[in-house]
């Protein structure tokens, strides 16, 4: 592992530090993935930028700066647990701050695809390992003893004969002139006192006891507050308005015309400027508006979906994957299926709505804000104000969910659109309406499954996809397949089914599409993993031994498993329904399994679900099993409760009254296990949510016999 050195000064300067201190970092050659451990040295100036680093002051005071986004999902946790265990210091003597988006500073900030852990740990394991070296060599140089006979502990570094001690705080200064160790010894998994263990969260207290900064709680002086009446049809245009009585609402200071970028076009909308929000919320109630809608499409749910049954139906559409010749298997099957499943539009709903401040200046450009993407902002910012990246400056503040929404830019361009028209710092904040009515949305895709059947094993599966792309949207080729085409769909399933196709038939509507909680993933699951279990039934056996048939590699195979034993499978009681599926997505597996069952006269109620996690090497189980408990909310809500429709163009939902969130006594029992291995991490925010639907609507047929093929679904008529 090589070594740089950095001016002591310039990184104290960069970081916003003072005193004497041990600075370890983080920087990324160009090209490279993996960072090298870098130094502070006083006698050496350097171009080098860190993308993250340790600063341990004189009282031992340990400061983790984190390049990602926290929005729920424990990167705030994550992160010093998996230094402090490296270095030694217990996770209650570390503090953490988040770093400004900067892309050549920092690398890829974009916190989404579960990358933060699987993408950042080995890097942060070698960054703890490194500086607590550095501070054992420093504390055997002072007691002039081998550095061997010494170890760390606690924040303390100890003379193992004789047992005296330095805390970490008093060997700083000598350990700061150290260059930083070419190799670093990592410790087995068996020997790790913080990693593996169920540690509080950080950000517990603080966002128990208010301390905790959101972007609605983010404040500063002399402070304009904005909404933004947008054209409720993306692509219309402002007519005319009349802001007379807005103008008159008591507060309202300003109302003018802003266009705000949305991928590769810009939405008319008219900002409303205040000295609250509610008083600029009033002021907006009270605009005249006229728009124009004319020339383009007004867009109705039940045409989306025929449009793309149709395309399914007649196309073959742009090859993702193929091995084999799946088609002339099928053209003479006499045991195959042909199915269509469909899965709706999704709001994201994060529980903080969307919201930034920014501060346009003559010399600078700062924003602060929930962004899940802050050098895509200040890219995008840098491009639309024709500023260079030193004078647009990105803060990140903590995110009341984010699931991809919190990744785009539209929100933080209105804000810095508006300051510059204020001469002012401005909030604007959006609505849950807002947030409900304009989008971007997952994309509602239809599917057509087909497989077929020799001697009872599958013998061919080709599958079709119609919805929208979101690399579409984002400028990308409309000559290529869906990239995400695939997503789901486990891989060993590729070595034991010789005859296989993906393919994406394009499909496009005026309505904005973008991520949402894993992807493509949420709706592929549910289609492949439906048609896998309708497959198994055509053949005549169980699914869960059907998919093992299939799934060849041990992980797996151990995964299946750990699911039968835990939720007794192989024992099922008479009058249970008991649903499977199984998905990947950013490098974890999770194998689901759902009981249902019915007393007479009433629904149909889910009692349990088993989720079984791989993924990898993991931090703190705490994190995993919230996550998957979390995103097991959400597949419900997707799968029976709420989904976002269209009429005239319009979004017929507005917030919560009729876009219905799953209740507490909706929720089943949740229980997650965690396999345990030595591979390369995988993601923990996302891939607990595709198998949940299929799994769900499997046990429902288990029960009653009854198909569910399309999405969203009311449990009281199943």
């Amino acid at each position: 592992m090589s070594v740089s050195n950095i001016s002591r000064r310039n990184f104290l300067r960069a970081a916003g530090l003072t005193g004497t201190a041990l600075l370890v970092g983080l920087y990324f050659p160009s090209g490279a993935e993996e960072a090298k451990v870098a130094a502070a040295d006083s006698a050496v100036a350097s171009d080098i930028e860190m993308n993250a680093w340790i600063h341990i002051d004189t009282n031992g005071k340990v400061t983790i700066f984190s390049h990602r986004a926290e929005m729920g999902q424990g990167a705030y946790q994550s992160v010093p647990q998996i230094v402090a265990e490296e270095l030694e210091v217990n996770l209650n003597d570390v503090n953490i701050r988040f770093a400004q988006g900067d892309r050549q500073k920092y690398g890829n900030q974009v916190t989404g695809g579960s990358s933060t852990i699987r993408g950042s740990y080995k890097n942060l394991l070698k960054l703890g390992a490194s500086a607590r070296e550095m501070l054992i060599t420093a504390a055997a140089a002072k007691w002039n003893v081998p550095a061997t006979e010494c170890y760390a502990e606690a924040g303390h570094v100890i003379h193992r004969p004789t047992g005296k001690k330095f805390h970490y705080g008093e060997l700083v200064e000598a350990a700061s002139k150290l260059e930083a160790p070419k190799e670093v010894v990592l410790k087995k998994r068996s020997d790790y006192k913080q990693i593996g263990k169920p540690l509080h969260r950080q950000d517990t207290p603080l966002k128990t006891n208010g301390t905790a900064i959101f972007g609605l709680d983010f404040k500063l002086p002399g402070m304009l507050y904005a909404v933004v009446e947008r054209n409720p049809r993306l692509r219309g245009t402002l007519k005319s308005f009349d802001a007379s009585a807005a103008l008159k609402v008591p507060g309202v200071k300003k109302v003018f015309k802003i266009q705000t970028g949305v991928f590769q076009t810009f939405r008319d909308g008219v900002a409303v400027v205040a000295d609250s929000t509610w008083a600029a919320i009033q002021g907006r109630k009270a605009l005249a508006i006229e728009w124009d809608d004319s020339g383009f499409e007004h867009v109705n749910t039940p045409d989306i979906y025929k449009k793309q049954n149709e395309l399914i139906s007649k196309e073959e559409g742009l090859t993702a994957r193929k091995q084999g010749d799946p088609d002339a298997i099928l053209s003479t099957a006499t045991q195959k299926l042909d199915l269509v499943y469909e899965t709706p539009y999704q709001s994201h709903s994060a529980m903080e709505p969307l919201n930034c401040v920014a501060f346009y200046q003559p010399d600078k450009l700062e924003i602060w804000g929930p962004i899940q993407a802050p050098e895509w902002v200040q890219d995008y910012i840098c491009a639309q104000f024709k500023l260079p990246k030193e004078k647009v400056i990105v803060n990140m503040t903590f995110l009341g969910g984010g699931f991809g929404r919190k990744a785009f830019m539209d929100y933080p361009h209105e804000a810095c659109l508006i300051s510059k028209e204020t001469g002012t710092p401005v909030q604007v904040v959006w609505t849950r309406e807002d947030d409900m009515t304009q989008g971007p949305y997952r994309a509602g895709v239809s599917y057509r499954c087909q497989g077929a059947l020799s001697n009872g094993q599958l013998s061919a599966l080709k599958f079709r996809m119609a919805g929208q792309n979101t690399a579409h949207w984002q400028g990308g080729p409309k000559d290529k397949a869906n990239r995400s085409t695939s997503e789901g769909f486990l891989a060993p399933y590729y070595k034991s089914i010789k005859d296989i196709s993906f393919a994406d038939v394009p499909f496009e509507t005026p309505i904005p599409n973008i991520w949402w909680r894993s992807v493509y993933a949420s709706t592929n699951g549910f289609a492949y993993e439906s048609f896998l279990n309708e497959m198994a039934h055509l053949a005549g056996k169980d699914p869960l031994d059907f998919r093992r048939a299939y799934l060849n590699e041990e992980r797996e195979q151990k995964l299946i498993d750990k699911m039968e034993q835990v939720s007794g499978w192989k024992a099922k009681n008479k009058g249970d329904g008991f649903g499977v599926a199984i998905t990947e997505c950013f490098g974890t597996t999770v194998g689901q399994i759902v009981k249902v069952s019915k007393k007479k006269g009433e629904k149909v109620k889910i009692d349990k679900v088993w989720a079984v996690v791989d993924c990898g090497w993991y931090v703190n189980p705490d994190i995993v099993h919230a996550q998957v408990e979390g995103a097991i909310v959400m597949a419900l809500g997707a799968a029976t409760t709420h989904e976002i429709t269209f009429k005239d163009g319009l979004v017929e939902q507005r917030n919560f009254y009729n876009y219905l969130m799953p209740r507490i006594n909706d929720m089943p029992l949740v229980e997650v296990h965690i396999m345990e291995n030595d591979a390369n991490a995988g993601g923990g925010g996302e891939p607990g949510l595709p198998p949940f639907a299929p799994a769900l609507t499997e046990a429902i047929f288990d029960l009653t016999g009854k198909r569910i093929r399309k999405l969203p679904f009311n449990m009281a008529e199943v």
